[in-house]
């Protein structure tokens, strides 16, 4: 059953600015909803179905945006912070006046892949120990990766206060500074540059490149952002439903 809320409210949800922002277009009778111009700020409507115009354009409504951000270094997971920009930061437009959140978090001078959403059932599921939902990373580490670290990745690595889940090691270039893939479906604190460390090799650049089978967009450069595609929400839900 539909759920029925204040116009204000759905504007603002919008990007039409805040709630004294969007009550002054509402006063001045910028808004119509089914073809009346409505006054009332605390006016219901049906967004998925009533017709709503915003100063002639009619408006689309969505219950919840989901974000694919490229991060950069030096921009931290966080909804807010006094010292550092966060990846909400980096949002503009309508998007500024949702409420979205990072799911999971990636370390400050961590590169690649995070989703903001408001949709915090399927935050929740994504996060959830029980998904299992793998993380993939591109990894460039100081020393030769052999045979016997793919092998430790697979039985879990003891670190100093946990022994992490069995993760998958692919070896792109064995040299003084390697590259690898790595998948893990954990995501504990330094946890990749941890386990690395375990073996004796340091961490040099790190970058997230996928959520389960969501990939980050390669036409999306650091910093930058879209909306994900209905396919792309489609994958992502099919991985924790």
């Amino acid at each position: 059953m539909e759920k029925k809320e204040r116009i204000d409210k759905i504007l603002s949800m919008c990007g039409f600015g805040t709630r004294k922002d969007v009550k002054k277009i509402i006063k001045e009778g910028e808004v119509m909803v089914n073809g009346e111009v409505i006054k009332d700020a605390g006016y219901h409507v049906l967004p998925e179905v009533d017709e709503i115009l915003v100063f002639g354009e009619t408006l689309v409504f969505k219950r919840n945006i989901y974000i694919m951000l490229n991060k950069p270094k030096g921009v931290i997971c966080a909804t807010y912070d006094k010292k550092d920009k966060t990846v909400v930061d980096l949002l503009e437009g309508e998007y500024s006046h949702r409420n979205l959140f990072p799911v999971g978090r990636l370390d400050k001078d961590t590169e690649g892949l995070i989703l903001l959403t408001d949709d915090g059932m399927l935050a929740h599921k994504l996060l959830s120990p029980k998904s299992k939902v793998f993380k993939e990373y591109y990894v460039e580490v100081e020393g030769y990766l052999t045979q016997e670290d793919i092998l430790a990745f697979e039985k879990g690595i003891q670190l100093e206060d946990f022994k992490t889940q069995p993760a998958e090691l692919t070896i792109i270039e064995s040299n003084k500074v390697s590259k690898a893939k790595v998948k893990i479906s954990e995501g504990k604190f330094h946890q990749i540059k941890r386990m690395f460390e375990a073996l004796g090799k340091r961490v040099v650049y790190l970058k997230r490149t996928a959520i389960g089978a969501l990939k980050l967009d390669s036409n999306l450069s650091q910093g930058e952002w879209r909306e994900l595609t209905d396919e792309e929400l489609k994958i992502l839900r099919e991985n924790v439903d």
